[in-house]
């Protein structure tokens, strides 16, 4: 029963998140629909400004709370509708409040936990108490998983909170200039040509950004092959 009740904030997020997915809320937020709309919405900002904004974060915060996908679709909505920079501010805000209510709702699940952590997971927690610097900045700057899959794993390293929440704004604002400005590229490429082909993403506005993001989904390759080096020229650890 402490398990089941521990775990009930991380669940009511979980079940939040298919009743999100589910209703096709996040349908109304793609460009078709977007660039549709767009003289409405523009002039519904123009109107609201600061309710728009708090709208779009607090949607935001929802979506990464509860750890369901499409994200992707409302970041890019953000910046289309707000462009690059106020984009990028106001899905960072809602990135890092969303990240961290799903953090703190996994900490409570995982704390009721009394039983010894299997021998792979106790290998993990070794590693992550040796350099918990190290292990937070690569998880957050290095795409390797899921940005909600990445806020459970590091709730159950434990990780502090204070390097939670300066590796999750950081590492996340990195990846939402290059995926804003994609949304504010297809707002301008879509207003342009008024239809969703290939030739689209060729547009330079969309393209650049892009393309800087797959340097980025790159970056896992590199840093293991320079870690693989570093690891193979240190000498071994005796505690291990």
């Amino acid at each position: 029963m402490k398990r089941l009740r521990a775990a009930l904030p991380l669940v009511l997020l979980l079940v939040a998140g298919i009743v999100l997915y589910a209703s096709g809320a996040l349908d109304r937020l793609s460009p078709q629909h977007l660039v549709a709309h767009q003289h409405e919405l523009h002039a519904h900002i123009a109107a609201h400004p600061w309710l728009s904004r708090l709208a779009y974060v607090g949607l935001l915060a929802l979506a990464m709370s509860t750890g369901i996908p499409g994200t992707i679709v409302i970041i890019l909505a953000g910046g289309f509708a707000f462009g690059v920079v106020d984009g990028t501010l106001c899905s960072s805000a809602g990135l890092t409040l969303g990240s961290l209510i799903l953090y703190l709702a996994s900490r409570y699940a995982f704390g009721a936990g009394t039983r010894p952590p299997p021998p792979f997971a106790a290998r993990l927690h070794h590693g992550f108490e040796r350099h918990p610097v190290s292990y937070t900045l690569f998880l957050r700057f290095v795409p390797v998983m899921p940005f909600g899959a990445v806020t459970v794993g590091l709730a159950w390293l434990r990780c502090p909170l204070w390097l939670f929440l300066g590796a999750s704004w950081l590492g996340g604002t990195v990846s939402l200039v290059f995926e804003c400005s994609i949304g504010a590229g297809l707002g301008e490429a879509l207003g342009r040509d008024g239809a969703l082909d290939v030739g689209l993403f060729l547009h330079p506005s969309v393209l650049l950004p892009m393309g800087a993001l797959a340097l980025l989904a790159l970056l896992p390759l590199a840093v293991e092959r320079l870690t693989r080096r570093w690891r193979q020229a240190q000498p071994p650890d005796p505690r291990d």
